[in-house]
């Protein structure tokens, strides 16, 4: 074989060897969301595919830069045990944090700090390479992969690590975001939930303490007994109703909403059991139900569908509702319509609490909420979410 020709198979081996190997670490990192799964996965895979002994990463504490070991693969004893041994800082950590550690020129074979003067459990480990990881210029921390026949890294390694690095950097800055819109929608329900309880038990409690102090002075002032039971079976209702509120409040903040069901089968299980409980009748369509999901849209939806139908209950007096739900590559959308009393959405007071958990909802999700009502011609809610979000798009719009 000619000697350009070799060459150029060894060099399409190569860049096919370098594609497969990021190509399955990309597959596995796209699996997960969760950093620590994320970071054991990858990790494991580097050690595989680059046929090394052992692998550890370095994460800085978004709070205080502080490093900790997020990630090990096979380390040896004299590195595991104790465990104290893979707490501080070393020379790696060091060289990363003042800067020095950037670019794939400086990813290269350096002596461990942590196995000098150590003879016993090194499985004959003393030097690993560093990766520095970075997500857009913010320091991430270190990926250090080690063997024990390791003297230095060719280019081409060093270039292959270093894409490897930004793979690992980008999983964890995604995995991290994922973790905080976890954390603002768990603050959100709870807001929903405050809301709720102010808009139902602290009114419901309200009225109790009024039907009570009414009952008090019906018996002080020698009224009729009739009279007075009637106030009091009134307050006894109305600590049945609030009870009943207290209860389902709680079990919406305890239980999943969709509890593992596709989303159109959690609705339609939902629309049913509240069609009975309150004799309405509830027509519920869905366009392109087997399309998934995120979990954060499916639970989101799920919500505003609850939330519009204990709206219709409270207030809408209405005899019929139709829910439609369609799903496109592009957006889901959803309708919600009753034939009820309606409302004029220019009035809307500031005290009505249902009215704005659907609106904090749909912005959270960057989507469009659009109401149509009028004093009895009942009411439409229109509800897009897009699954891409153009960064000029407002968060959300309510049209009136």
């Amino acid at each position: 074989m000619a000697p350009e020709l070799k060459s150029d198979t060894e060099k399409l081996k190569r860049r096919n060897y370098e594609l497969s190997v990021l190509n399955a670490i990309a597959e596995a990192l796209n699996r997960e969301v969760d950093l620590d799964r994320s970071l054991h996965t990858a990790l494991a895979l580097v050690v595989e595919l680059f046929d090394v002994q052992t692998g550890w990463i370095w994460l800085l504490r978004e709070a205080t830069g502080k490093p900790y070991l997020a990630a090990a693969q096979n380390l040896p004893s004299a590195l595991s045990h104790p465990p104290q041994r893979m707490e501080g800082s070393c020379y790696c950590l060091d060289t990363f944090q003042a800067g020095d550690l950037n670019g794939a020129a400086n990813v290269n074979v350096i002596t461990c700090s942590r196995l000098k003067n150590l003879v016993d459990g090194t499985d004959g480990l003393r030097y690993h390479a560093s990766v520095p990881l970075y997500a857009h210029d913010k320091k991430m921390g270190v990926l250090n992969v080690a063997s024990s026949d390791w003297q230095e890294l060719s280019p081409d390694d060093l270039r292959l690590l270093y894409t490897v690095g930004d793979l690992l950097s980008i999983a964890v800055e995604r995995a991290r975001l994922f973790a905080r819109s976890v954390e603002l929608g768990a603050a959100e329900e709870r807001n929903r939930l405050a809301r709720e309880i102010h808009d139902t038990l602290a009114q419901g409690l309200a009225a109790i303490t009024l039907q009570l102090e009414t009952a008090d002075i019906l018996l002080e002032s020698g009224r009729d007994a009739a009279r007075v039971r009637q106030v009091v079976n009134q307050a006894l209702s109305l600590t049945r109703t609030s009870l009943e509120e207290a209860r389902r409040s709680v079990l919406d903040l305890r239980a999943a909403p969709l509890e593992g069901r596709p989303l159109a089968v959690a609705l339609q299980a939902l629309t049913e059991e509240w069609s009975a409980r309150w004799g309405i009748s509830l027509n519920f369509a869905v366009t392109g139900g087997s399309q998934p999901l995120s979990v954060r849209i499916e639970a989101g939806l799920y919500r505003m569908v609850q939330e519009a139908l204990t709206n219709i209950a409270r207030h809408a007096s209405a005899s019929n509702v139709r829910i439609e739900l369609v799903t496109t590559p592009e957006q889901v959308y959803l309708e919600i319509e009753d034939d009820g009393s309606g409302f004029n959405p220019i009035q809307i007071p500031e005290s009505s609490y249902g009215l704005i958990g659907l609106n904090e909802r749909v912005k959270l999700l960057g989507g469009k909420l659009e109401l149509q009502s009028w004093p009895g011609s009942g009411t439409v809610l229109k509800i897009s979410i897009p699954f891409l979000t153009p960064a000029s798009q407002p968060a959300a719009e309510v049209k009136q």
